[in-house]
């Protein structure tokens, strides 16, 4: 999906305007959560994000997406990770 595309799809389904997230290279972030929904476009780099048992890493093109409250921990590529990322609040 390309960025474009991405401000489309996020704006019709509810989510606030996307925001550009630079992440350092080799980073890692434990267990954690967010009050909110939220949906990323990788632009550069990569990151892996792990939910429970399972994770998934996800490249230049690739599309995340958190529930609110999802418990997950996230692991950046060598070369960092760069991401536009909408969000969603529960009303």
């Amino acid at each position: 999906m390309n960025a474009d595309m991405f401000h489309k799809t996020v704006t019709a389904e509810g989510f606030s305007e996307p925001v550009l997230i630079e992440r350092e290279a080799d980073g890692f972030m434990d267990v954690h959560t967010h009050p909110f929904e939220a949906k990323a476009l990788i632009v550069q780099g990569q990151i892996e994000i792990g939910l429970d048992d399972q994770s998934q890493t996800y490249r230049t093109g690739d599309v995340f997406h958190l529930t609110a409250l999802q418990r997950h921990w996230e692991r950046y590529g060598e070369q960092g990770v760069v991401y536009l990322s909408a969000r969603k609040q529960d009303d």
